[in-house]
């Protein structure tokens, strides 16, 4: 019979994670202008996706930090030109330094610092900083989520019927016409914190457009899963990370006894 793998380095590798988080978080908020343009030098890569000198600073900081934790692991980061050797790898750290870049650059707070480890394919650590809320989320398999240290746990959510969703508008607004009245929040610029507040309970249900990418979410799923909700697509199926192409389709992260119901909605 073939042995369920261990993790028990996770505990004492989350801690140095959460470190090296809220260090990111420190260096990117002096760039920052609640309300304003960023002071860092901003440009356009493809698809006039912008970034600026803060996620490439970030960048840099956290790969150098989280390989030193763990060499072994492949990476694989929003900022980083894509390394096929990390198919090879068991472990792979996912990361985007900051995730929700047209939020930072325009002075919205809801941007965030999103870490994962990955191993064989499904997250095993996370961890979400949102600075300027200072909020940390987390989680480890099997040992829960949390925020600030506050357990997190979605067991006791409200029926689906006005529920609190936020998304993009035509997949809400298909939810709506499929389960009645809704109250539409606005939309979170940061994927991985609109996931992370499904899972602390401020957000019912999460929707996902197509074409997210390995980095947005593999963090916040595995704080979803801790706490109680799941994230997969729209038939049901948890995303898989570290594929040659590291995208994914429509999905809903909800809690796990409303699961069913979310994406029988969605399908119809």
């Amino acid at each position: 019979m073939m042995l369920a793998p261990s993790f028990d380095f996770l505990p004492s590798l989350g801690q140095a994670v959460r470190d090296a988080a809220r260090e990111a978080g420190a260096m990117a908020l002096p760039f920052f202008r609640a309300g304003g343009q960023t002071a860092a030098r901003l440009w356009f890569k493809e698809r006039s996706s912008p970034v600026t000198e803060a996620d490439i600073a970030l960048d840099n900081f956290l790969k150098e930090r989280l390989s030193r934790l763990m060499p072994e692991a492949g990476w694989l980061s929003e900022e980083t030109e894509d390394d096929s050797a990390r198919l090879d790898r068991r472990f792979v750290w996912i990361v985007d330094p900051i995730d929700g870049t047209r939020a930072f650059a325009s002075g919205h707070p809801d941007w965030s610092i999103s870490i994962a480890l990955v191993a064989d394919g499904r997250p095993v650590l996370g961890v979400i900083h949102a600075p300027t809320h200072e909020q940390l989320y987390e989680a480890s398999l099997g040992s829960g989520a949390s925020r600030n240290g506050k357990r997190l746990s979605v067991s006791h959510a409200a029926p689906l019927d006005h529920v609190r969703v936020a998304g993009p508008q035509p997949l809400v607004d298909h939810l709506g016409r499929r389960i009645g009245p809704i109250e539409h929040l606005p939309k979170v610029p940061s994927l991985a914190l609109r996931l992370a507040r499904v899972a602390d309970g401020s957000i019912d249900v999460g929707l996902v457009s197509a074409n997210s990418h390995d980095w947005d979410i593999a963090a916040a799923d595995l704080i979803l899963g801790e706490a109680g909700a799941l994230l997969t697509d729209f038939d049901g199926v948890p995303p898989v990370y570290n594929q040659v192409r590291p995208r994914h389709g429509e999905m809903v992260a909800v809690a796990s006894r409303l699961h069913p119901r979310a994406i029988g909605a969605m399908r119809a």
